[in-house]
């Protein structure tokens, strides 16, 4: 089943932008990069030139002879045995990192041929330009950052009578009953599923968690295969070590990342190296811990204290190995895992809605508040509770000792309002930018 993604939105009003610079489209491999752009040049131009550098790669040679927009152009009309016109064909370059001769040609076409539209795609964007000291056409470029489905993409595809009444919540009052439970019960298959497409549309066409698990399984390998490809052989054993060491970290009650517990006496010296690879590759979101809740937040945070969340719930689980029944039933074993599989569901919406740069709060082994946010001159507490249970006493002491404007508390209850207390369900983070405005 095709699922209906919001970039493909974004992606036209960058069409129609007089301001309109070449664009790099970015995010971590299997999130649908290449299929947006294809599906955007389908249903806004009348053609396509599509250049893969990865399955290409006697392209780049070509590139290196020269930058010339228009001279770029002829050599695409032949390798493609058709014209490409400025006003109806769009340009797509894949795997851009690749080839960095043509990500600096992006900054011609945008100096001496803005009229051409030129998309391109870069998983390990990052990395590349990281690992090699690679020039990049900076002020030249656009950007945007496509993620893995969100619940509300999730929930279109999944249930379109669900996701209209989902869409019409929009004011802090109670959600009615039987709303509500469908939507925490949308939300715990979510759980389970994440949001890689090819995962999603697996469930929905075939309604089979064996199949489910196998793809994610799949792609977890596929992550693993880029590592050998990708990094320098003698960084490969602690970029595995991190990456399988991942869910032990986040199983621990504090989820505080700790060196010696991939490798006995290991130091940050080691690792971060290889810590750094991951979260430039997309695959892991570094939260920092801060103990002092002040603007700006980054100048507080803690560079010896943080946690490791994945790029997608779904692949969290599945190297937790939980079976789906375990997810949706809420079977004894998943109470073990339900509050991180629920922070790190949080942590991707955070993600999308406000970045990459994310914190937690500490006070010591007094209290813990699992994100601190920043938005409009404002800092906002967020607890997240997987269950009805929210007498936790951390948010409270927050609260207490500095008095916000606004505190959320993200758990399966219903939605109300007390004073600065915000309780907000699950299903709802998606909607948590809005919800803040109110």
């Amino acid at each position: 089943m095709e699922i209906k993604r919001n970039i493909i939105d974004a992606l036209k009003v960058w069409k129609n932008s007089p301001r309109r610079k070449p664009l790099v489209l970015q995010g971590a491999r299997q999130v649908g990069k290449s299929w947006a752009l294809k599906k955007f040049g389908n249903e806004c131009f009348e053609d396509i030139v599509y250049i893969n550098f990865d399955t290409m790669p006697s392209v780049k040679e070509d590139f290196k002879r020269t930058k010339e927009p228009l001279k770029l152009v002829k050599l695409m009309e032949m390798i493609v045995g058709k014209p490409v016109s400025p006003s109806t064909t769009l340009i797509i370059f894949d795997e851009i990192q690749e080839c960095n001769e043509a990500l600096n040609s992006l900054k011609y076409f945008c100096e001496d041929a803005p009229e051409y539209a030129v998309v391109c795609a870069g998983s390990l964007l990052g990395v590349a330009l990281n690992r090699t000291g690679s020039s990049f056409p900076v002020g030249k470029v656009d950007f945007m950052t496509l993620y893995p489905v969100s619940f509300e993409e999730y929930l279109q595809a999944a249930d379109e009578r669900l996701y209209r009444a989902y869409q019409m919540i929009d004011e802090i009052v109670a959600v009615p009953e039987v709303i509500h439970q469908q939507l925490i019960d949308a939300y715990k298959v979510y759980l389970v599923l994440g949001g890689m497409p090819e995962v999603v549309s697996t469930y929905l066409d075939t309604r089979n968690w064996s199949d489910v698990k196998t793809v994610q399984g799949a792609i977890l390998q596929s992550y693993s295969l880029d590592f050998a490809k990708h990094i320098s052989n003698k960084d490969i054993p602690r970029v595995f070590q991190v990456w399988g060491n991942l869910q032990d970290q986040l199983a621990r009650e504090d989820k505080k990342f700790r060196y010696a517990d991939i490798q006995k006496g290991g130091r940050a010296r080691e690792y971060e190296g290889a810590i750094e690879w991951l979260c430039l590759a997309g695959l892991v979101y570094r939260v920092s811990a801060i103990e002092t809740p002040r603007l700006p937040l980054s100048a507080y945070k803690k560079s010896n204290a943080f946690k490791l969340y994945l790029n997608d719930v779904g692949l969290l689980g599945r190297k937790f190995d939980l079976d789906a029944t375990t997810v949706l039933m809420g079977d004894n074993l998943f109470t073990e895992f339900k509050g991180v599989i629920a922070e790190n569901y949080v942590l991707q919406s955070l993600v999308r809605q406000f970045g990459n740069q994310h914190y937690y709060w500490t006070s010591g082994n007094t209290a813990e508040v699992e994100f601190v946010l920043q938005d409009t001159g404002r800092i906002i507490p967020i607890e997240v509770k997987a269950d009805k249970n929210v007498t936790a006493k951390s948010l409270a002491y927050y609260r207490k000792q500095y008095t916000p404007q606004l505190s959320i508390r993200l758990s399966i209850l219903n939605m109300r309002k007390d004073g600065d207390l915000l309780n907000l369900p699950l299903y709802l983070v998606d909607k948590l930018k809005f919800f803040c405005s109110l």
